[in-house]
């Protein structure tokens, strides 16, 4: 059986820390100019069969209802990216 896996990854675009690595090996790290937009990038993403989405700590800040939407969702994972300071 092989599991296939499509993940992505959002950020604030001013962030410069989060995420470094998958954005310099090519994976989809997504930029929001605008953090009111969270909600609407993850359904987006959703619709795009993205099935795990991580989410800076910034962001996660201005997308609490998506994310109780999905905490007990087996189809979609929404991972809060823990800060490293």
């Amino acid at each position: 059986m092989v599991i296939k896996m499509k993940m992505s990854w959002i950020k604030y675009e001013k962030d410069d820390r989060s995420f470094r690595l998958p954005e310099a090996l090519g994976f989809d790290v997504f930029k929001l100019q605008d953090l009111e937009q969270t909600d609407n990038t993850i359904k987006e993403l959703i619709g795009k069969k993205y099935d795990t989405i991580i989410i800076s700590n910034e962001v996660a800040g201005f997308s609490e209802d998506i994310i109780k939407k999905y905490q007990k969702d087996k189809e979609i994972k929404i991972v809060i990216s823990l800060d490293k300071d």
